[in-house]
């Protein structure tokens, strides 16, 4: 069953692109292409010049390390401490000593505030500092692009707020590409510099652009009222 079709979309180097949409329009059928988990039925996916759709094993590794992904409730591994959640991408991936990576894995935690708790269990630390401690982890391997997958889900909208400056702030040092799927205006408006909006009825790409000239001139009435939460009025 063909969840989306005929997406034509292409991301920029260093920007923050958000794509969003209504309840089951594909957000996570779209990431899960993205990021090399579930291959695309026809059409291609091209990440710093290399095609994904039906490429090797060994292609899609090469293409993993150029991307890091935050899932949505972070996915740390419980038994570990942060340092060595972080650590873990340099373990496989790398052949730094065991020094080396220690360091690399806790100048990662220094980025997104977290140095002081690296030896700290994610049980013993909030919601926000385990979204932050993910990120880090996604950060291991210096790749060029994040995809973050609702990473505001479950959290307040003060810490919310702090991981939105978080981003901006690795976007603005490091240059990273973030791709992140959320439905969360307030992220959505504060720091995209575009929206891609899926549409579930059509089953396709309805709107990509600034949130805000998407809002305030979008010739599509569901474009306006998903950005401006204007009620149906169907209920």
């Amino acid at each position: 069953r063909a969840i989306i079709e005929g997406i034509d979309l292409d991301i920029f180097e260093g920007e923050i692109l958000f794509i969003g949409g209504g309840s089951g329009c594909g957000k996570t059928t779209l990431l899960s292409s993205l990021n090399t988990l579930r291959p695309p039925l026809t059409g291609s996916i091209v990440i710093d010049g290399i095609e994904i759709a039906g490429a090797s094993e060994d292609a899609l590794q090469s293409v993993r390390r150029r991307f890091g992904m935050m899932y949505q409730l972070g996915a740390l591994f419980g038994g570990m401490t942060l340092l060595e959640n972080v650590r873990l991408p340099l373990v496989e991936f790398t052949t730094l000593s065991p020094a080396a990576m220690d360091d690399l894995a806790r100048s990662k935690l220094g980025l997104v505030g977290l140095a002081a708790h690296a030896d700290k269990k994610p049980s013993e630390i909030s919601g926000g500092m385990q979204k932050r401690a993910a990120i880090a982890r996604a950060l291991a391997l210096d790749p060029p692009i994040i995809f973050l997958d609702e990473p505001s889900a479950g959290l307040d909208p003060v810490t919310s707020a702090d991981l939105d400056a978080l981003i901006v702030a690795l976007n603005h040092m490091l240059g990273t590409t973030f791709v992140v799927i959320s439905h969360e205006l307030a992220s959505i408006f504060s720091i995209g510099h575009r929206f891609a909006m899926l549409d579930g009825v059509r089953k396709r790409l309805v709107a990509l652009g600034s949130p805000t000239q998407l809002r305030d001139s979008s010739d599509d009435v569901w474009v306006r009222r998903f950005l401006t939460r204007t009620p149906t009025g169907d209920s």
